[in-house]
């Protein structure tokens, strides 16, 4: 489902708050329900029966990738904060004559429990983890209509292999936490 929101409004005990909704991830708005989307949070405003916890800015921060690369000889994905490895997969990659393309890109998509339309016939994927997809897509390529990213796979056994058009297949708990790593616009080198 795509949404396309100027500003998203939330309503604060003292006022309101707006705030531009590009730089929101697409995974905190997006809906699978069919019904529209209201852009207006509603905060309760009743008092708390306890003292809640505050919790510090450390404790919020999480390591976010500055860059992935991924080593189609090795195939292997690495993920990177500066010049530290936050983690690194198995992956399989394009197969001959479907290869995975060699380049410098960036994430220009990210969907959680993506839907497959297959070009051969034209049916729909159910989305989640029995996909063709998985649980989770994650562009940096979309070349001459061809579109290429990181997503999970009901075919875990594959994984070392070079199995399929392009794309590169990782465990479906993998690409979950890969997802959560990165965020659209970091760079994706492949070599």
């Amino acid at each position: 489902m795509k949404l396309s929101l100027s500003l998203l409004t939330l309503t604060l005990i003292s006022g309101s708050l707006l705030l531009p909704v590009e730089g929101i991830n697409k995974k905190a708005i997006a809906s699978d329900e069919t019904t529209p989307v209201t852009p207006t949070i509603e905060l309760p405003v009743s008092q708390p029966t306890e003292e809640a916890a505050i919790s510090t800015p450390a404790e919020n921060e999480k390591n976010l990738a500055t860059h992935v690369v991924l080593n189609l000889k090795e195939r292997r994905v690495y993920v990177y904060q500066d010049d530290q490895v936050l983690a690194n997969y198995r992956v399989a990659i394009g197969k001959r004559g479907w290869e995975t393309p060699k380049g410098n890109f960036s994430v220009i998509e990210m969907v959680e429990n993506p839907q497959w339309k297959n070009p051969w016939n034209g049916r729909v994927s159910a989305p989640g983890p029995n996909s063709p997809l998985g649980e989770r897509w994650i562009g940096f390529s979309r070349e001459e209509g061809k579109y290429i990213g990181f997503h999970g796979t009901p075919g875990e056994h594959v994984m070392g292999q070079a199995v399929s058009h392009g794309c590169v297949r990782m465990r479906n708990r993998d690409v979950k936490e890969l997802y959560e790593l990165v965020e659209t616009g970091i760079p994706v080198i492949v070599q």
